[in-house]
């Protein structure tokens, strides 16, 4: 993924195109649209007036989207660019109102209706021809880039050409002598615009509330967690867009419930790096690794920690000489029990008594009510 400097780069230069191209369309729609009497024409060039102050909002939240996490910010600043979205789409839905309202009362009153002229259909033409052009050129960076936003921002262009298609049949129409067709033009417009607003608003939001990616990404994402070696299954999947980058947070189950905590980091950092390196925007991963299926096994939340049962053992066998020999202990928390692992030099395997004392010092131990079982290594 590009370095976020780099991003804020790319994107800004393909915005700046857009904001040319809307402000020249605008200006040449709404003019020509009065001029040529269409209806149609004006709601199109205001259709292109929104588009360029959703390219000024896109440039405004992909330069605050671009800075990188900071304390306040942990997970960076993708959310401005969810939350200049939702803007565009409620600006999107206004102007639809707007244009919807007053055509339809010129259908009510035929009289307000107007009559194009050939200056409009021209405009229409230019209008079709640009947007087009400007869909693809900026649907090619939102790729290449990986943005969202640019990628709403292209269909925006994509919609406003086929919004000038249907006001040139409208044109078209009305100076054949269907009048009230730069009207109907003009509300379909108006619907259009709405369609697209809408649509950008419900995905926005859906990202907001921290809905989940898309199911095919989350089924290959599984797949790969599974692929790792040492995970037996994955207890806990979830997953959720920031801006442009996905987040993915998992439980592990592990092969062995035994294993070093070292082990166990080394498993979740493959896991982690598989992730980032071979699905598409996610920059985030946090795994928790668990020793044995919690919906199954017995919590052990209540269990004593570390400090306190070697509090306890020190107590009770502080003039127990083998004991004192320990080198090492290791506590296991697995089904709502404590398992224990007590090393002992090797050299103490040569005498047949010292095998006698541990294994008297380890029933005894076992005595302990938490304590499911103690097994003992030399090295």
């Amino acid at each position: 993924m590009l370095e976020a400097t780099n991003r804020y780069q790319e994107i800004k230069k393909v915005t700046l195109v857009a904001v040319v191209t809307n402000l020249f369309l605008s200006v040449v729609k709404i003019s020509l649209g009065i001029i040529g009497q269409s209806q149609a024409l004006v709601a199109d060039g205001v259709h292109s007036l929104a588009d360029l102050i959703s390219d000024l909002i896109v440039l405004i939240a992909a330069k605050h989207g671009s800075k990188k996490a900071d304390d306040e910010h942990p997970y960076g600043h993708g959310r401005f660019e969810t939350i200049a979205e939702i803007t565009l789409g409620l600006l999107l839905v206004v102007v639809a109102a707007g244009i919807f309202f007053d055509a339809g009362l010129r259908l009510y009153e035929p009289e307000r209706l107007l009559s194009p002229t050939w200056f409009a259909l021209l405009a229409a033409f230019i209008s079709i021809a640009a947007n087009e052009g400007l869909f693809h050129y900026t649907i090619r960076a939102a790729r290449r880039l990986k943005s969202t936003l640019l990628t709403a921002n292209a269909w925006h262009h994509r919609t406003d050409a086929i919004s000038s298609i249907i006001a040139l049949f409208g044109i078209a129409g009305a100076m054949l002598g269907f009048a009230m067709l730069d009207a109907v033009a003009a509300i379909a417009v108006s619907l259009l615009i709405a369609k697209v607003g809408w649509d950008i608003i419900y995905r926005s939001v859906r990202e907001l509330v921290d809905t989940a990616l898309d199911p095919e990404t989350v089924a290959q994402i599984r797949e790969i967690i599974l692929s790792v070696d040492g995970v037996k299954a994955v207890h806990s999947l979830r997953t959720r867009s920031v801006g442009s980058n996905a987040l993915v947070d998992v439980h592990l189950l592990v092969i062995d419930s035994r294993i070093s905590v070292s082990e166990g980091h080394q498993i979740s950092e493959r896991v982690m790096r598989k992730l980032i390196s071979e699905v598409d925007d996610v920059v985030d991963v946090t795994v928790h690794i668990d020793p044995e299926d919690d919906e199954e096994a017995v919590p052990c939340g209540d269990l004593p920690l570390r400090n306190e049962i070697e509090s306890r053992l020190d107590e009770l066998y502080q003039s127990n000489a083998i004991y004192q020999q320990r080198k090492q202990t290791n506590l296991h928390y697995l089904d709502g029990n404590v398992f224990v692992e007590m090393i002992f030099p090797l050299s103490m395997i040569e005498e047949s008594k010292n095998k006698q004392m541990i294994t008297d010092l380890c029933s005894d131990i076992k005595k302990i009510t938490y304590v499911a079982d103690i097994r003992v290594m030399f090295e």
